[in-house]
C-alpha cells in the first residue's frame, strides 16, 4: 500500500498474478496514491464481484466517487485526476507515442506472451504450440524496439517513467519466468533490454517488481502441480 497522499485509501480490486493489476499499481505507487489491494468477493468473474463491476474485469478502482474498471481507462482517469507527476507528457506528438506504446503492450506484446499460459504446468506441453508463441513474442519485441526509437521528444525511453511504460516490467518479468519453464532463450534486441533496465530504476517499478515476483513463482509452481496430478 502507499501512503504518501492522504485521506481514505483507494480500493484496488486486484488478484496477486495479474500483470495488469501489477501495471495499475505501479501507476500508484508512482503517483504516491495510497491504495488497497482488494480481491474481488468471490473470486475473480464471480457473480459476487460482477455485482460491484458488471463486467467482472481486473484491475478496477472505487475512488470514492467513481468506480471504474479496465487498467487503461484507469490510467487515463488517474493522470487527470492526479496531474504530478506527469505520465503523459510532451507535445501532442509525442502523448500520442505514450499512448500508442502502452497500446502496443496490451494489445501485441502480452496477447503473444498469454499464449503460453495454458501450457504452464502441462506435462510434455506441444514444442509446436511452444515454437509458435516464442516466434511471435520475439517479433513483438523486433516491432517494439522500433517503436522505442519513435519517441526522441520524451527523452530516452523509460527515463521518465510514463503512463505507456507500467505494463512493460511485470510482462518482461513473465518472459524470464516462462523462458526458464518451457527452456527456451529470447535475448532482448539491445533497445528493449537498455529500456527494460531503465524502468526497473524507477522506485515504483521495483518495488512492484519485488512484490510480484513472490507471486509469480508460486503461482507457476502450482500450475505444474496442479496439471502434472491432472495427467
Amino acid at each position: 500500500m502507499s501512503t504518501t497522499e492522504t485521506g481514505p485509501p483507494l480500493v484496488h480490486y486486484s488478484v496477486p498474478v495479474s500483470l495488469y493489476c501489477a501495471k495499475t499499481r505501479i501507476m500508484l505507487r508512482h503517483k504516491g496514491l495510497a491504495f488497497r489491494d482488494t480481491v474481488p468477493p468471490g473470486g475473480y468473474g464471480s457473480d459476487a464481484y460482477k455485482e460491484i463491476v458488471p463486467s467482472g474485469n481486473l484491475p478496477a478502482i472505487d475512488d470514492g466517487d467513481i468506480l471504474l474498471a479496465d487498467s487503461e481507462a484507469i490510467a487515463e482517469y488517474l493522470e487527470e485526476r492526479h496531474p504530478e507527476p506527469a505520465m503523459l507528457f510532451g507535445n501532442l506528438q509525442d502523448r500520442a507515442r505514450l499512448r500508442e506504446r502502452g497500446r502496443f503492450h496490451d494489445t501485441r506484446l502480452e496477447p503473444a506472451l498469454r499464449r503460453l499460459f495454458p501450457l504452464v504446468g502441462v506435462p510434455g506441453p506441444d514444442p509446436e504450440q511452444v515454437d509458435l508463441a516464442v516466434v511471435e513474442i520475439s517479433a513483438r519485441l523486433d516491432q517494439l524496439a522500433v517503436l522505442l526509437g519513435l519517441a526522441p521528444g520524451t527523452g530516452t525511453p523509460g527515463a521518465r517513467l510514463s503512463l505507456g511504460d507500467c505494463g512493460y516490467p511485470p510482462t518482461f518479468l513473465w518472459i524470464d519466468r516462462l523462458a526458464s519453464h518451457f527452456d527456451f532463450t529470447l535475448p532482448l534486441p539491445d533497445v528493449v533490454a537498455g529500456y527494460r533496465a531503465r524502468l526497473y530504476r524507477h522506485d515504483a517499478v521495483a518495488s512492484e517488481m519485488r512484490a510480484y515476483r513472490n507471486n509469480l513463482d508460486p503461482w507457476i509452481d502450482a500450475k505444474a502441480r496442479e496439471r502434472g496430478q491432472a495427467r
